[in-house]
């Protein structure tokens, strides 16, 4: 074989060679990407599957009378349920992250129950998306809006049974605390369910009444709310919860209070 044909041949070689080696380095490539990915939401995965179990397990072991904890329990158990469905039909790193939130979200109620029964609340939770930079009540606070009174506080009582944990209301935040009446149910439908919520969220929890009675926070929350977007009447911050837990907020209780 002359010089010219070897060459041909040592050139045809290396580019196999070079292909080879690209073929093996993307093939490499690929079964690690997959592999850190499998990791990564096995690691997601498991994250929600305890958070979930853990809120099984206090909404089981947890009973009350009061109105407060029998209310806090049964928002803690839709959210049981809802996390619960939300596992099952789970398939990427973000569907098991929203039933996280869900499971944290339901455990807050949880601590809310154990607040109302008078007994120690447990661990601080890991902060809910939705509930960041909305603040908390601080003071009793008390308004009249369109003939019905309406009340929130930093506590329980009998004027004030249904805990919220914070989130945001047609892109505005709302501070977690204990409320009258959970008008911000019907704030998430449409039509005039959304305009009496926007008046009593503005009587209620507006800066205007020179001594707003909320932790910090909320101010950071209003300075948000201009780039919320689409967010508006979602108060868990994304699906979560399927709207908190089907739209059956406390098993039908505030169907009167209006």
């Amino acid at each position: 074989m002359g010089r010219p044909g070897y060459r041909r041949v040592m050139d045809f070689l290396l580019v196999v060679v070079l292909v080879a080696l690209v073929a093996g380095g993307f093939l490499w490539w690929r079964r690690e990407s997959a592999a850190r990915q499998a990791r990564e939401l096995a690691d997601v995965r498991a994250d929600a599957q305890r958070w979930y179990e853990r809120l099984g397990g206090q909404v089981m072991n947890l009973h009350g009378d009061e109105p407060a904890v029998r209310q806090a329990l049964v928002d803690a158990g839709e959210r049981y349920n809802a996390a619960g469905s939300q596992l099952e039909q789970a398939r990427t790193a973000q569907q098991f992250r929203l039933a996280r939130e869900t499971a944290l979200e339901g455990l807050a109620y949880v601590r809310a129950a154990r607040t109302a029964l008078g007994i120690d609340p447990g661990p601080e939770l890991p902060p809910l998306a939705a509930a960041q930079g909305v603040g908390q009540i601080t003071k009793e606070r008390q308004v009249d809006v369109q003939g019905q009174t309406f009340k929130a506080g930093p506590q329980p009582g009998r004027d004030t049974p249904y805990y919220y944990p914070g989130g945001r209301m047609q892109g505005r935040p709302v501070p977690a605390g204990w409320y009258s009446t959970p008008w911000w149910k019907t704030a998430l439908g449409a039509g005039a369910g959304v305009l009496g919520g926007m008046l009593i969220a503005d009587a209620l929890l507006s800066p205007s009444f020179g001594d707003p009675g909320y932790a910090e926070g909320y101010q950071d929350g209003m300075g948000d709310a201009g780039d919320m977007g689409d967010m508006g009447g979602d108060m868990a911050g994304g699906d979560m919860g399927g709207d908190f837990g089907g739209g059956d907020f406390g098993g039908g209780d505030f169907g009167g209070d209006f």
